[in-house]
């Protein structure tokens, strides 16, 4: 096992045998690139995870956060590590060279991430909220917003946040309070206040620049008339940083991600907060928008990081805790102990976690790999069509990942027993920073909404056609394949459930039964996850299943027993038959329950709709 953060070679299995991302060096964006260059920087990614960001998690997580005098201090810890993520450019790794980035894939951004986030989560909201606010700046910002800004931020020498959430304003952004006050010479000030900032005061840097949601004074109620602000906690003066009037008034005490400031800030109280439009008025939500994709990526990211750590450590100790008899001698009071992982109960839920980690980790690198696909495109329509499949993948992306990668932590603290719930080991920290990401960047409710209520009717359902059609090839090539027939019946049968959902929800939208697409978004996002990731571990099998025959024939291994010598002896033909046992396990222990799911879907079950408000319980 090479190291207890990710299993490193299922992500270079992602990356080379399924995606096959070296091809992105052929189109002239990533000329320079090449397969060492990746490997070079998942290599790199890797010593700094484990011997840096690991070892600050514990500390950060005892340690927390502490505000004092108006500033938050992060743990002594984090300023090293922080330093040397910076000093290695991971924070640009897929911002453009010219920008002052590193120019890679964004795919391989994705498979470091995961290890950082494995590493560090906490640690990692810095660095990540900072990515996301500057590229705003670099899509909408003006050429002095960003030599002033984004430059500084993107080295990591800044830092910088979102700032959206209000305590009367959470998912209903509309509500804002915030104000915006139109200056003589062209800037504004504001005032009001931000609860949940993450990252959102601290002394990794010496600024922080805040991108802040407000409403300009004039301006139409609800969305329409929101704007995006670049509000620094100090602005440049005579050449100089001076105190902006950002204040943080409270540091939250949380479940997790203790060594992540999650701040109360408040803006203008002294009536001297300057702020600096993005982009033009009234067009906050729209510049917000545009950076949704990228960050509900990061968030599915976590999911996943939190739930490979999870399995792997949950792997080790399986292999080392010795305990109780082997079942076949349960009787026998001589018998010796066996570690855990000879026990059915432990296999099996060892095999849950690695099925749907591995499944996670392709959908959500593939996700990466579509935005690649978008900015190598050669034709207008290539690129429309990656396009279609990043937009309706990412509130799957988000909400699958981060609900399944917690559900992958819980097993991990029940593989470790007592010991599991106990501080001694780290999964219960797994835990406890997984769950955060079903909540921040829009709730998983939400992502239901947005991919029922917008992704779905997009077009008459062209994003769901087009990413249902394109599993056809690899499910053909699955299907000819006798030794796959397993895999293959559940996947499909799940797929045309998952089909005859979405028309029945095409058909309750257009009635008076509406309502009930809305009430099962969530159920549904649930089924098409269950299947995306399907096609993932689909995919993986037919290329698992030809590598491994191949081995078997240069072997001559041409007898179960022979096979079976292999399997032990060859690392490569261990991990194959690990990939097809992965998809036939989440084949027919996940995807087999999709058709109890459609049917519970389309039951037109309303009591949650019509029960009294007052029949939930007498509170």
């Amino acid at each position: 096992m090479a190291n207890l953060l990710v299993d490193e070679r299922d992500a270079k299995f992602v990356l080379y045998e399924q995606l096959k991302v070296d091809e992105l060096c052929q189109h002239e964006k990533f000329s320079e690139m090449s397969r060492e260059m990746f490997d070079m920087a998942l290599d790199a990614a890797q010593k700094l995870a484990e011997k840096e960001l690991w070892p600050a998690n514990a500390d950060g997580d005892t340690k927390g956060v502490k505000l004092e005098g108006g500033q938050v201090y992060v743990p002594e810890s984090f300023h090293q590590a922080y330093r040397l993520f910076c000093e290695g450019g991971w924070s640009a790794l897929a911002v453009d060279a010219e920008k002052g980035g590193q120019g890679f894939p964004s795919v391989i951004y994705c498979a470091t991430s995961e290890l950082f986030v494995a590493a560090n989560q906490a640690l990692m909201m810095y660095p990540g909220l900072t990515v996301g606010a500057a590229r705003l700046i670099e899509k909408y910002g003006t050429e002095e917003q960003q030599r002033t800004f984004m430059d500084k931020m993107f080295t990591g020498e800044w830092a910088g946040t979102m700032c959206l959430t209000e305590p009367q304003a959470g998912s209903d952004v509309g509500a804002l309070r915030t104000k915006a006050v139109r200056r003589p010479d062209g800037t504004y000030s504001i005032t009001g206040g931000k609860i949940f900032i993450s990252a959102g005061d601290h002394d990794l840097t010496e600024n922080i620049v805040h991108a802040v949601l407000a409403r300009v004074e004039g301006a139409p109620s609800g969305t329409r008339g929101i704007s995006i602000f670049i509000v620094p906690k100090k602005r440049i003066e005579n050449g100089a940083l001076v105190d902006n009037d950002v204040v943080c008034a409270a540091v939250e005490k949380k479940m997790g991600i203790h060594g992540s400031a999650t701040c109360a800030l408040n803006f203008g109280e002294k009536d001297n907060c300057i702020g600096y439009l993005l982009g033009a008025e009234n067009q906050g939500i729209r510049i917000m928008f545009n950076m949704m994709n990228e960050a509900r990526l990061a968030v599915g990211i976590q999911g996943l990081a939190q739930a490979s750590g999870a399995y792997m450590h949950a792997l080790r100790y399986a292999r080392e805790r010795v305990q109780g008899p082997h079942i076949s001698a349960l009787k026998d009071p001589d018998a010796p102990k066996v570690r855990i992982i000879e026990h059915p109960d432990i296999r099996r839920m060892l095999m849950w976690m690695k099925s749907v980690t591995e499944g996670m980790r392709a959908l959500l690198y593939y996700a990466g790999y579509c935005g690649d696909r978008v900015r190598t495109a050669a034709t207008e329509e290539e690129a429309a069509k990656y396009q279609g499949f990043l937009d309706i993948l990412i509130p799957i992306c988000k909400a699958w990942s981060s609900d399944m990668g917690f559900r992958v932590t819980e097993l991990a603290i029940q593989v470790h027993g007592g010991y599991g719930y106990c501080a001694e080991y780290p999964v219960e920290r797994f835990m406890r920073d997984a769950k955060i990401a079903s909540i921040y960047e829009g709730t998983n409710g939400i992502q239901a909404l947005d991919l029922v209520g917008r992704k779905l009717g997009y077009r008459q359902g062209a994003l769901f056609k087009a990413i249902v059609a394109e599993t056809g090839n690899i499910l053909k090539q699955a299907q000819n394949n006798y030794r796959l027939k397993d895999i293959v019946e559940p996947f499909a049968a799940a797929r045309s459930q998952l089909i005859e959902v979405t028309r029945y929800f095409g058909l309750k939208s257009i009635t008076e039964d509406f309502m009930i697409p809305i009430l099962y978004a969530c159920p549904y996002l649930e089924l098409f996850g269950d299947v995306a990731v399907g096609f993932m571990l689909l995919w993986q099998a037919v290329i698992a299943d030809r590598r491994l025959e191949e081995i078997y024939s240069d072997s001559k291994a041409d007898t179960p027993a022979k096979k079976a010598e292999v399997l032990k002896t060859n690392r490569s033909a261990a991990f194959y038959r690990g990939k097809l046992a992965s998809a036939q396990f989440f084949s027919n222990t996940i995807l087999s329950l999709a058709k109890g799911k459609a049917r519970a879907i389309m039951s037109g079950e309303r009591s949650a709709l019509d029960l009294p408000e007052e029949s939930f319980a007498l509170i």
